[in-house]
């Protein structure tokens, strides 16, 4: 396995693609999962399938396995969300999720234009909202308040891997933090 690797999830406007293209821009090995890993398939056996809609979103298993294992940088980060991430969660050193309050999210999505979304399909706003509501679709970890700015957001992910924290299992208080694990995993 690389040296550390890190997962950084949470529901559509959240910034997953912000935190990111930031990671990027320090110098940092970040993983753009929704646009590098991401294709279309069946949630049970993970082959690849036509115009499937949100529960089809998988990241290719082997490409993030191999990406793991790739020793040449100190650390890698894996941003984005995905149905599957339940069969590769061991490869991980800690999971941050990211969270913003749901008056934000929703200003977050209506500023998205409908192109941003996989396929141009967006996910339905009443999905987002319950799973914002019931903390499903995304895996267990720290959570990381994703309402300030990118930067900001970006050091305290810093902060917490310099740290030693185990971002597995603790909240921001230190204590689990258990979350829904949503459908299809």
């Amino acid at each position: 396995m690389g040296t550390r690797n890190y997962l950084v999830e949470g529901l559509s406007g959240t910034g997953k693609t912000s935190v990111c293209d930031e990671l990027q821009r320090r110098g940092h090995h970040a993983v753009h999962g929704d646009r590098e890993l991401a294709y279309q398939g069946d949630p049970e056996t993970g082959e690849p399938v036509e115009g499937g809609g949100h529960e089809h979103h998988l990241w290719d298993v082997g490409r993030v396995r191999a990406l793991a294992a790739d020793q040449t940088a100190a650390v890698t980060f894996f941003c984005g969300g995905s149905r599957n991430f339940a069969t590769f969660l061991d490869l991980f050193d800690g999971v941050f999720v990211l969270e913003v309050d749901l008056a934000t999210l929703n200003r977050r999505l209506d500023e998205r234009p409908d192109d941003a979304w996989g396929g141009g399909r967006p996910t339905e706003r009443a999905r987002i909202v319950h799973w914002h509501q019931t903390g499903g679709d995304v895996p267990d970890g720290v959570v990381i308040d994703a309402t300030a700015p990118v930067e900001q957001v970006v050091d305290e992910i810093l902060r917490r891997c310099q740290a030693g924290a185990q971002p597995r299992s603790a909240g921001r208080s230190g204590q689990p933090r258990h979350r829904g694990t949503g459908a299809g995993r």
